[in-house]
């Protein structure tokens, strides 16, 4: 932040958008409903951060902390202009989303981030434990495998989510 602040838009830009980008998408789907809505959140966040680096205070909150708060401010921004493409009134975001909610997502998109990182295997018994909500013995169905494999993968999928949680601060 310091270098964007200073000036150097290029590569110190390029490393916010290559690690805050995707998660930004995911918010804006959270609070938008729409792609097109999100990815323009997405544009406009790093626009703003840009411009607002040099107010960015590292003793008040973290880079993640300024970004996130910038992309809300841009989806109620956008929710509220009056638009070509206008949302449903009982859209996924009101203009007085509450902190809690909002921390909520941002927590969600954050374990979701950290559940990818897991292998290929682990991932698919929890993605089917916890978006499906199915037993072991079904998972066990659903993948081909036998169940003894399926509370096999759960636990040490479990315990690697627990540990890559911990180590982005969230557990």
């Amino acid at each position: 932040m310091a270098e964007l602040a200073s000036g150097d838009a290029g590569e110190p830009l390029a490393g916010l958008y290559r690690i805050y980008a995707a998660r930004l998408f995911g918010l804006g789907l959270g609070l938008l409903g729409d792609r097109g809505m999100a990815e323009e959140m997405v544009q406009e966040t790093f626009v703003r951060l840009w411009r607002s680096a040099p107010r960015y205070d590292p003793h008040k909150g973290t880079v993640k902390t300024f970004a996130f708060t910038i992309a809300r401010r841009v989806a109620v921004d956008l929710r509220r202009r009056p638009a070509s493409r206008p949302l449903p009134a009982d859209g996924p975001v009101e203009d007085g989303l509450s902190d809690e909610g909002f921390d909520a997502l941002v927590l969600g998109l954050d374990v979701r981030d950290a559940l990818g990182s897991l292998s290929s295997k682990h991932r698919a018994v929890l993605e089917l434990m916890l978006d499906e909500d199915l037993g072991q013995a079904e998972i066990a169905e659903r993948l081909g495998v036998p169940l003894g494999t399926v509370k096999t993968r759960a636990f040490y999928g479990m315990r690697a989510l627990k540990l890559e949680l911990e180590e982005r601060g969230l557990a």
